[in-house]
Parts: structure tokens; sequence; C-alpha cells
């Protein structure tokens, strides 16, 4: 339910933002954010159904064009990045 409700929280906070840009400071502590709860929850049993909600799919997908939106602008992230963590999680 934590996870959960950690993800809906984040969905919605972006949701209400869609049509401002993420500052990048806003960016890299919400990829970390969401990174660490994932990896989190994961390592703690959670299931992969849970995981992998509708709304995390949703604040990865916004993360990641953000991500890549700030790349293009500020010239990169400085190794903070949404697909660091789907390498991650490929490996385990």
């Amino acid at each position: 339910q934590w996870y959960t409700a950690t993800m809906n929280l984040l969905g919605t906070w972006l949701t209400e933002r869609m049509d401002q840009q993420l500052h990048v400071y806003q960016l890299k502590i919400l990829i970390r954010i969401t990174k660490k709860k994932y990896r989190d929850f994961r390592l703690q049993g959670v299931l992969d159904s849970t995981l992998n909600s509708k709304m995390y799919e949703t604040v990865r997908n916004r993360l990641t064009l953000e991500e890549a939106t700030a790349s293009v602008r500020e010239g990169g992230m400085q190794g903070i990045s949404m697909k660091d963590s789907d390498e991650e999680d490929e490996e385990d």
C-alpha cells in the first residue's frame, strides 16, 4: 500500500504539472526517489504486478520524457537516468 500510495502521489503531482517542464534538480530527485522505491520494494518481495502498475508506468514514462528533454536542453544528466534503472533491473 505504501508503494502504491507513493506512486499515486508522484503521478498526481506530475499530472498537475503536465504543461510545465521540470527543473533539472526536480528531475534528478524524482528519478532517484522512483528508482529507490522500486528497487527497495522489489527487494522486499513485492510482486511485479504491483510494482509495474499503470501509475508506475505513467511516472516512468514522464520522467523518461523529461530526462530526454533535459539532456538536449542541458547537455546531459550527469549519470542519473531512468534507463539505468531498466538495465539494472534486467541484470537481476
